[in-house]
């Protein structure tokens, strides 16, 4: 059960107790766990360009929600504005977060339709953060855990975006969803969107017919080159649930250049160590 002070030792160098055992070296082992954990730090301190929260609720009113904006990102139908945005402790918690929000010119139903999946998703994301650890505060005391030895554990919730790309009527982001403690866990929504015709933008739309064709063909030869000079490689064969086909679910961003990104999620097509696998498709 120390196994998340253990993690913290990786980029705090704090001492830990002898005790933690094999379950921590098998966690230190999961290293981009760890990068992720560091870089999540290194933007919790970056105080000054986020909106400092110092109260023990974590629902933000529209007025201070609309105070906290930022908009970095400008485009000719729409802006993508940081809607919500702090950096607050609350029990144990450490929050990061940053949400996206869709403001166009004129109604737009797809910009509500995403703002209001997003929403969602933040929602959901903080509940079963807020869950997750009180139900390993009551594991941890159950299985004889002291107040002692709790003190000091700390869990860290994220949820941040990015925008991979955009012109004057089209935008594709990302939106990262993570929580970082005993076990680590990182989930990531892409969006494509094309303002101008209100609808998303498909894979078959950017490659063709062979769309399919083209998206498998990137994805196998990025899990041959991930091999090494043994064999080795994270990611699981089909017959281990490894990765078979894309479909019209499949994931994907958009870079600048207009080469759609496949995303996987962590574990579904490899080790968890893999992270969330990516596979441009150019």
């Amino acid at each position: 059960m120390n196994e998340f002070k253990k993690a913290k030792e990786d980029y705090e160098s704090t001492p830990i107790p002898q005790e933690l055992g094999s379950r921590v070296r098998a966690g230190i082992r999961q290293g981009k766990t760890n990068y992720r954990r560091r870089r999540w730090r290194r933007i919790a301190t970056g105080a000054a360009a986020c909106f400092v929260v110092l109260v023990g609720t974590l629902n933000l009113s529209p007025a201070v929600a609309a105070a906290a904006a930022e908009v970095p990102v400008l485009g000719g139908l729409f802006r993508v504005m940081t809607f919500i945005s702090y950096n607050a402790s609350d029990g144990g918690i450490n929050y990061v977060v940053s949400v996206p929000r869709l403001e166009t010119d004129g109604e737009s139903e797809l910009a509500q339709r995403v703002n209001a999946v997003v929403q969602e998703k933040v929602d959901a994301h903080m509940a079963k953060a807020r869950q997750d650890w009180e139900d390993y505060k009551d594991a941890f005391f159950a299985t004889g855990g002291t107040e002692e030895e709790w003190a000091g554990r700390e869990m860290d919730v994220i949820v941040e975006y990015e925008v991979k790309s955009q012109t004057d009527t089209r935008v594709s982001f990302v939106v990262t969803l993570a929580e970082g403690w005993v076990a680590s866990m990182e989930e990531r929504y892409c969006y494509n969107l094309d303002l101008a015709e209100n609808r998303d933008i498909t894979l078959a739309e950017l490659l063709g017919e062979n769309w399919v064709e083209r998206c498998n063909e990137a994805v196998r030869a990025g899990i041959d080159a991930s091999m090494d000079q043994e064999g080795f490689t994270l990611f699981f064969t089909p017959e281990q649930g490894g990765f078979t086909t894309v479909d019209e679910s499949t994931a994907f961003y958009i870079r600048e250049d207009g080469v759609p990104v496949l995303v996987f999620p962590e574990y579904s097509i490899a080790a968890g160590a893999a992270g969330s696998p990516e596979f441009p498709v150019e």
